[in-house]
This record gives C-alpha cells, sequence and structure tokens, in this order.
C-alpha cells in the first residue's frame, strides 16, 4: 500500500537532473518506473497534480506583487473570470473578514509591464487594485536569491517548466528538443537557479489542498517598523505558518504590514493557532485582522512564458 502523501512529499522537490528522472525516482520510493509514471499521469488527469516543474522565488525572473480588489458579493463571479483570463494573474482567493475580499498574485517580465496589467484590471473592473510589494520574507527557507539576467533562451525554459516536464522515460530530452537549449545546459541552468534560489521548489507541483491542508487564513498586522523584522522571524518558525512576509502599508485603506499565511486541516486546528496568535503578548494589542480563504478561482501561478513577447 503507497502512502501517497509521503509520496507527494517527496515528488514536490528536488526533482533528479539526470537521463531518467522518474527511474531515479521510482527506485528510491519502492516503486518501478513505469508504475510512477502511471500514478502521475493518473493524478495529472484528475487535475491532483498540476503539473511537474519549477516553483520560481518572487521578483526574481521578473517583477510580482500581491493585490486586492473591494468587489461586491454580485460581481465576484464575473470579476474572477476577467483574472482568470488573464495570464498576468497567478492564484487568486475571495477571503472574508475584510472589504478587501478577493486577493490575487500579479506578475510580469518587468515593473512596467506588471503596472501596465495592473491599470487594465483597474480599467475593467472600475477600481484601482490596491497593490502590496513585497518588502521581506521571512520564512524559513527562504534566502535571498540571485536575479539572474534573464535571455530569450531562459525565457523559452521557463515556458517549458510552466508546461510541465513530460511524463516520459526522458523528459529533459524533449524539454531540450522544445527549447533548442542542449540537455546538458539545460541541466546546468536547471541547477545554478536551483542552488541560487531562483528555483524555490521543483517538482511536483500540486494543487491546493492536496495534502490536506484545505483550510487558509492570512493573518495581518501593523506592526511597528523597529519591530517588525523580529516579529516576522518568531512567526515564521511556528509549523503552521506557511508564507510570512513584510509588505508595504497603504495608508488608512490599508495600514497593515505583516502577513502570515495559515494552513491547516481541520477548522478545529486552524481556530487552535489564531487563538495562539492572540495570545502572543507580542502580537495581541496590534491593530490586525483574519482573512479566511472562502475559495480559490484560479489554483496556477503567474505564467511568465505566456507573457515573453512584452518588452
Amino acid at each position: 500500500m503507497i502512502d501517497e502523501t509521503a509520496l507527494y512529499q517527496r515528488l514536490r522537490q528536488d526533482f533528479p537532473l539526470e537521463p531518467r528522472p522518474y527511474r531515479c525516482l521510482a527506485r528510491a520510493l519502492g516503486l518501478s518506473e513505469h508504475g510512477l509514471l502511471s500514478l502521475l499521469a493518473r493524478d495529472v488527469g484528475s487535475g491532483r497534480i498540476s503539473h511537474i516543474g519549477a516553483r520560481f522565488a518572487p521578483n526574481t525572473i521578473g517583477a510580482t506583487t500581491l493585490a486586492a480588489l473591494s468587489v461586491p458579493p454580485g460581481r465576484l463571479e464575473s470579476v474572477a473570470r476577467r483574472l482568470n483570463a488573464d495570464p498576468s494573474i497567478g492564484h487568486h482567493y475571495c477571503r472574508t473578514g475584510h472589504r478587501y475580499n478577493l486577493w490575487f498574485v500579479a506578475g510580469a517580465r518587468n515593473v512596467g509591464s506588471l503596472a501596465a496589467a495592473l491599470d487594465g484590471i483597474g480599467e475593467d473592473v472600475r477600481q484601482t487594485p490596491l497593490a502590496l510589494p513585497l518588502e521581506c520574507e521571512y520564512h524559513v527557507d527562504a534566502g535571498v536569491p540571485l536575479r539572474p539576467l534573464m535571455t530569450d533562451a531562459d525565457w523559452r525554459l521557463v515556458a517549458a517548466l510552466e508546461d510541465g516536464l513530460p511524463l516520459t522515460p526522458e523528459p529533459y530530452r524533449a524539454m531540450a528538443r522544445g527549447t533548442g537549449i542542449g540537455q546538458h545546459e539545460l541541466w546546468r541552468r536547471l541547477a545554478h537557479w536551483r542552488d541560487a534560489g531562483v528555483i524555490r521548489r521543483f517538482g511536483a507541483i500540486l494543487q491546493p489542498g492536496q495534502l490536506g491542508f484545505v483550510h487558509n487564513a492570512m493573518c495581518v498586522w501593523n506592526a511597528p517598523d523597529e519591530r517588525v523584522d523580529a516579529l516576522g522571524k518568531r512567526l515564521a518558525r511556528l509549523p503552521a505558518v506557511a508564507l510570512c512576509y513584510r509588505r508595504a502599508r497603504r495608508g488608512a485603506a490599508w495600514p497593515f504590514n505583516l502577513f502570515a499565511v495559515v494552513r491547516a486541516r481541520s477548522p478545529a486546528d486552524l481556530q487552535a493557532t489564531l487563538d495562539g496568535f492572540a495570545a502572543m503578548p507580542a502580537l495581541a494589542k496590534l491593530p490586525g485582522a483574519v482573512l479566511r480563504a472562502r475559495c480559490c478561482f484560479k489554483p496556477r501561478g503567474v505564467r511568465y512564458g505566456d507573457l515573453a513577447s512584452e518588452a
């Protein structure tokens, strides 16, 4: 009997850079190459896995920001469809607990294109998005990644990674043909990006909630500037905190600068974490809010490959 939770924890990172990576992984997991490929094909087909590819660190291969809109309930579906159709928009959630209720990640190849994308959304939905650029990431596995100078070949490789490695015994051979990059050079670039922190994770990209963490809340506080980094580093060490970062304030409309995203397997587990935050003396007296995820409208990240023709 396969422990699929343990299996996918292993497949989510450190994907082998060698001619037959699935065979290498299968051996380590006690499976045959054919058996692993069949399992992956089943779960890609069912939607459990998005693809086998890379998660890039924020603001390394392009420019990104977290953004939000305040959308009346009757317009949520139509605005979500507008965001779904835009390749510059990644994950977006409906969240309760604040008037800003539709949250999304926007990205582009450069800052100017990102601003244009947000302006286009603003024109279409008749509201200027609240843009909250990243100032500092606190999570324990987040270093300071190198920002590479991207070439046309690099963007072709990014597009291939976003499409996902094919489920064939020699996926890098097919990727090399599709990108025009030799297989050994392709491995060298991937290894360099991974070692430099440009690629945060390389492996199976699961759809949200597939490891059982189906409950999600974004907790925010207005922390004094002289204390925010210490608080962020402390929160990032907590097991339930999946993401923790400092972002720009936006005056009275959004006075918060410290963010912690919490994921849990049950409502009780989520509430226990929130109660723990409320009991922390360092947080208890800070102005804050809890924005619970009600639904996820788009499970994939920004498609930089689809934006590769931008100037």
